[in-house]
Parts: structure tokens; sequence; C-alpha cells
């Protein structure tokens, strides 16, 4: 018998708010939070590029610990976002709660950060790297970090799986509560590759906006990458309920597949299928009701694949939706997009307020749906639907509705 699977708590850390109300007071507001900035690597070697930093954390990264300040920021944001998502749920773990608490908090890179302070060392200074770099840089990192901190001692690992990692890790969380191999989890991904060596090689993808990032216009012209961490505290319900939790919402779906044809032009029919699967054999009785965040990074490519994959689903039925990209003020945090962008998806479902898509300048022909351009909409939402599709053509989506 498979179990339903509830959000009792949230957590976040983004370039628009680093916690849960500036992060929603940011999305419903249309804030900015990608700036100009200059990435260096000691003497001569720098790059400035518009990206989405998180300012004004230093004195919450201190108060982590001795552990966790020796860690990589990656992991540092990923603790921050989860103390929010433990707090936010008034969950305890204890002893017996520990022992059937699952940890998965994923990251599409690592420890970027420990990367370039190590060839800095080497190749700079003739020092040898920090002797606990491999601790700072494996993918894993976080959610050990998480299980002994909290002492969670059910299955805890990484995923990683490009900008797919955070609605992975979110519904392979789901998926072993669901079937009984845990009864709570911490759930998200987090992502920090704001360094020098990690923009120079996407920038020699020629993928990067040059200004700002516009999805679904038909000036964009790239992505803008930031950083940040989304964490979920996923319970089952009987048991929530038993423990008078507050359930924030149910997950209704997960789906997952890939393209199987190409590294990185995506498929139309990859991205549908997951949707549908995500969606089951639910009836979308009212599809002005429905709501979904979408991957939507302001490429030519994603953009209308994402569109027409939305249209192949609903047909019609999809003019009524709302569909918007959150990425326009927060940037694309890789792996950690799936994470944060599923608690916009949660905060829209639940203040009944679609998030706008910002810098919308011009109506493209081959994205044709209601984007909530420039400004946030209000719906009365039933059903919200978070879009991740990552590099190597893989597709995870999941969907959530109001408790």
């Amino acid at each position: 018998m498979t179990r339903n699977v509830v959000v009792t708590g949230m957590g976040v850390v983004s370039p628009i708010g680093a916690d849960l109300g500036a992060y929603w007071d940011g999305l419903s507001s249309g804030q900015n939070g990608i700036v100009n900035r200059e990435y260096t690597l000691g003497g001569d070697l720098s790059l400035t590029l518009p990206t989405a930093p998180i300012d004004g954390i230093e004195e919450r990264l201190k108060d982590l610990g001795r552990e966790l300040s020796r860690a990589d920021r990656f992991s540092q944001l990923a603790v921050l976002a989860a103390d929010e998502a433990i707090a936010n749920a008034g969950l305890e773990i204890d002893d017996e709660t520990g022992a059937r608490t699952a940890c998965i908090i994923g990251t599409g890179i690592g420890g970027q950060a420990t990367f370039d302070h190590g060839y800095e060392q080497m190749l700079r200074r003739g020092k040898r790297p920090h002797p606990l770099s491999i601790l700072k840089i494996i993918t894993n990192a976080p959610a050990s970090h998480m299980s002994i901190r909290y002492g969670a001692r059910g299955p805890a690992f990484a995923i990683s799986s490009a900008c797919a990692t955070g609605a992975h890790s979110i519904g392979v969380c789901a998926d072993i509560i669901r079937h009984g191999g845990a009864d709570v989890a911490l759930a998200g991904a987090s992502e920090a590759v704001l360094t020098f060596g990690a923009l120079t090689t996407w920038k020699a993808m020629h993928i990067l906006a040059t200004e700002t990032c516009r999805p679904f216009s038909k000036n964009r012209n790239g992505l803008i990458i930031g950083e940040g961490a989304g964490v979920l505290v996923l319970e089952e319900e009987d048991r929530a309920r038993k423990r008078g939790a507050n359930i924030i919402a149910r997950l209704a779906g997960f789906g997952m597949n890939a393209d199987g044809k190409d590294m990185i032009n995506p498929e139309v029919d990859g991205a549908a299928g997951a949707i549908r699967m995500a969606l089951g054999d639910r009836a979308i009785n009212d599809p002005s009701t429905v709501y979904i965040n979408a991957h939507g990074t302001g490429t030519l490519l994603n953009d209308p694949t994402e569109t027409k994959a939305v249209r192949e689903v609903f047909g019609a039925d999809a003019d009524a939706l709302i569909m918007s990209s959150t990425k326009s003020m927060h940037g694309h945090l890789l792996g950690a997009a799936g994470g944060i962008e599923v608690v916009a998806s949660i905060l829209a479902l639940n203040n009944n307020v679609a998030p706008p898509t910002m810098n919308y300048d011009e109506p493209d022909p081959v994205c044709d749906l209601n984007y909530a351009p420039n400004e946030a909409i209000d719906r009365n939402f039933d059903i919200a639907i978070s879009n991740s599709f990552a590099f190597g053509g893989l597709n995870a989506v999941v969907a959530f509705e109001k408790a």
C-alpha cells in the first residue's frame, strides 16, 4: 500500500530573499536579484558578468557552527534552508524519528568555491590545497552535514542531475516515504557556483544572457546563473496529522523520464511525458486553477519547447492556465533550481498568486501562453506544477495540491 505525502515545512535561501517571508515578498513584487559582479582567481584573472548572488548572510553563516564554517558554500546554504524548513515544520527529530528520517539533498556541480581556492593555492601561491578539500567538494556533503546535524539516520545521499536535481531529490524522497522506507524526509537541493572557474566554463557555452534573463520574451538571449538552496520537510500524511503539524500542501504527483536524444537540445515529448506522469489520472476540470512554475531559462531553445510541451498536455485548455518563470528574478540556480522553484510553486498555490515573469518585453509567436508578464496575477489555484528540464535530456516534474 502506498502512502500519501505532505509538505509540512519549507526553507529557502535565494538572491531575492534569504528566508521564506523575504523570498515570497521578492517573488510577488517582481524583485530583481540580478546584478553585474566581478569574479577573480587572484592576480589578473577576472570576469565580470550579470549574476544573481546572495548578499547579507555572512553573520548567519558564522552562526552555523565550527563544523560548517569549514564547509563549502553550497553546503552552508543548504543547511540554512534546512534549519528554516525544520523550524517551519515544528519538527523535532528525536532518536526514534531520526531512524525514520531521510535526507536527500542534491547539487548539480558541488563545491566550486573549494575548487577555485585549491587551484589558486597550488598554481599561484605554490601551496597545497586545504586538507579537507575532498570533504568540501563532494556532492553528498550537504546531505551528510544535515544527517549529522539533525540526527537523521534514514536514507541519506545526493542526487546530481544538472538542472533537474532539486525536483528529482524531492520526487525520490516522496517515493521513499510512499513505499515505507522513511516517515519524514529533508528534500531539496543547493548550488553555489558563482566562482571565476565555474562562470568561465559557462561563458564558453555562449548561452549566458548579456544583460538580464527574459524568459519567453522574443528578445531573450540566454540565462543568468544564480546561487541558493531550497529544502522541504516531507512527511507521511497520517503521521503529520497525528502530531498536529501544519500541512502546507499535499504531493499530487511526480514524473521523471529522459529524452534519450541529445545532450543540449530539449525534446517536447520528454517534457510533456514528465508533466503527464506528475498529473497521473487527475482530471483537470478547471484549467484556470492550474499554476505552472516553468523551467523557463530564457534561452532560445528551452522556452518554445516547454511551451509546446504544455500545449501537448493540456491542449486548448492551456490558454486558461498561468505559467511563469521566476528565473527572471532569481536567475538559474542550476541543481538548486527545482528546490527553490518548488517552494515558489507551493507559495503561489497557497497565496493564490502567480509570480510574474519579469523582463518580458515582446511576445514571441512560438511562446503563446499566459506568462504573467511583469506583474503578479491573483488567481484561485488548486494545483501547482514545477517543471525542471536538464542538460542531458533529463526531465523531472513535481505537482502539489492544497491540503
